[in-house]
């Protein structure tokens, strides 16, 4: 549990193995519920089920990136309020405005 009480249903969505599994130590050490997903096209399979509170979604991925993977989550009325925390190594202005969307 967190100092807060707080627990979240954490959703994780990184083709690197290595983002993912340092997110899942990270956020189950703060007492959070931690779902990995390593694409987009796992992330849209698993978030109906999941009913994640929280997503942390990875740009640059293949198949799907993260823009095409939030967007169609966002699309659905269940999860248009699910706060989305986007993850990059790229720091553009064009990216950093695109992912505020």
């Amino acid at each position: 549990m967190t100092t807060t009480g707080a627990s979240f249903k954490v959703l994780v969505v990184d083709d690197s193995n290595t983002i993912r599994r340092s997110a899942e130590i990270f956020l189950k050490q703060g007492g959070h519920e931690v779902l990995l997903a390593d694409d987009g096209f796992d992330a849209l399979a698993k978030v109906n089920d999941y009913h994640p509170q929280l997503i942390f979604c990875d740009i640059l991925m293949p198949k799907l990136d993260g823009y095409q993977t939030v967007a169609i989550i966002k699309r659905n009325a269940r999860f248009a309020d699910t706060p989305v925390v986007m993850l990059s190594s790229k720091d553009g202005v064009f990216d950093k405005a695109r992912g505020r969307m």
